[in-house]
């Protein structure tokens, strides 16, 4: 089994919904990671 409980579940996979959208780089993005270029824009623009 990959998890131990429902909990141990949800902690890995917001773990790693984190790591990917804030921390890993994205090709698409030049490399550099979703999170650098939120920390840029106005409050307003994060929808």
């Amino acid at each position: 089994h990959w998890f131990m409980s429902l909990d141990d579940a949800r902690a890995k996979l917001e773990a790693w919904r984190r790591d990917y959208n804030e921390v890993r780089p994205h090709s698409a993005l030049g490399n550099k990671a979703p999170i650098s270029l939120m920390n840029g824009l106005p409050a307003a623009s994060l929808g």
